[in-house]
């Protein structure tokens, strides 16, 4: 059995991150098909999305749907998808959705570890624009003209990024 565990996706309730052992699965973003046991859920409603990312599996509960209520059919479903690689296929491969995974993780990175590092230090760090593998950002309160500002962009936030989205070209700041 694969080895896998859920994280909280910040500010999302209905979406929990499987994290998975790397290279399990190919390719990122939303997917056009899934090996039956997770069809089976998207069919009956239990589920409404399913996106990769490197390392992960989000998903998306339907309507009046809890995790304490669906949390165990859906990781049985996804142990079982799991032993099947070739089921699941990408919608598409575009570099546009490459992009707008990015720009997610991206987001929610800011608004976990790595905000909260920042934040943590009288500081900001805003989401300005994700175009072609490049994220671009603005320091702000504590963080801006700060000398450790480069650490923090590139040690922390780029590491982060770069564990869960491997098409991170660069991380730059806008002041």
């Amino acid at each position: 059995m694969i080895p896998m565990h859920p994280e909280e996706v910040r500010g999302r309730p209905e979406r929990l991150r499987w994290v998975i052992p790397a290279g399990i699965l190919t390719g990122t973003g939303p997917l056009a098909e899934v090996p039956a046991p997770l069809a089976a859920l998207l069919a009956d409603g239990t589920l409404t999305q399913i996106v990769l990312e490197p390392v992960a599996v989000v998903t998306c509960l339907g309507a009046d749907r809890t995790w304490p209520r669906e949390g165990a059919r859906v990781r049985t479903a996804l142990h079982a998808a799991l032993d099947d690689p070739p089921g699941w296929i990408p919608a598409t491969t575009d570099h546009g959705h490459d992009d707008t995974l990015l720009h997610a993780v991206a987001g929610d990175v800011l608004a976990g570890v790595v905000g909260d590092f920042a934040r943590s230090h009288g500081g900001s760090i805003e989401l300005v624009d994700v175009r072609d593998g490049v994220v671009t950002v603005r320091l702000g309160g504590a963080c801006h003209g700060c000398p450790a500002a480069w650490i923090t962009l590139h040690q922390r936030l780029e590491r982060h990024l770069r564990r869960r989205h491997p098409g991170v070209r660069e991380v730059r700041n806008v002041t």
